[in-house]
């Protein structure tokens, strides 16, 4: 049976300590200047700046060789620090407008240990001797819950600048070797971490 075709960005799925994902997150701020849409699973990358309350403010990462990720967007919706109220519209918020009339808070797992599931893009196809080879992502838009991002099939490198590091075949149902897989990686070129090759 083929793999479904069902890009949703990446998405923790444990630590490689083996320890499972523990929901763990930090706050950030993408400020109403952003013109990005954004989605749970999205990859995103530090802004250089804070909004007044010095929660530090992120922009949607890019794609391709070199370009840092400082982590992905697992919740939407939150509020600022510093005792401001809950606005009702931004708690509903399942993706965020590229046009914005206030700053958004979202919720995003950066520790460079984590490791998630994405699918690739079958713009090549993958095999078992794929495995530890690095990888960049593709950008994709979201389908109004999630994101679209996908793994780059066609971008195999060891080089430390590739973005992610195939680590395993995804041990979930209907899955298999092949295109439309999805894998678990961890972000090689992370902002938080110093970049390694891959084998």
């Amino acid at each position: 049976m083929a793999n479904v075709n069902q890009p949703s960005g990446l998405s923790p799925v444990g630590y490689s300590t083996g320890s499972t994902w523990n929901g763990q997150s930090r706050r950030y701020c993408i400020p109403s200047s952003d013109s990005n849409a954004y989605a749970i699973g999205d990859p995103v990358t530090l802004a250089g700046s804070a909004d007044a309350n010095g929660v530090p403010t992120i922009t949607l990462a890019t794609a391709g060789t070199a370009n840092v990720i400082a982590g992905v967007i697992v919740g939407t919706g939150g509020i600022a620090y510093g005792g401001m109220s809950a606005n009702p519209s931004n708690l509903d918020s399942l993706v965020i407008p590229a046009t914005k009339t206030k700053a958004y808070y979202v919720d995003v797992a950066d520790d460079p240990y984590i490791e998630f599931q994405i699918q690739d893009d079958a713009s090549a196809t993958l095999a078992a001797t794929d495995i530890s080879s690095n990888y960049n992502l593709v950008a994709g838009t979201n389908n109004g819950y999630v994101s679209g991002w996908q793994l780059a099939a066609n971008s195999s490198n060891t080089g430390a600048t590739r973005q992610v590091q195939i680590l395993r075949l995804a041990q979930v149902p209907n899955n298999t070797i092949g295109q439309y897989a999805k894998w678990i990686v961890r972000i090689v070129n992370h902002q938080f971490a110093a970049g390694t090759a891959g084998v």
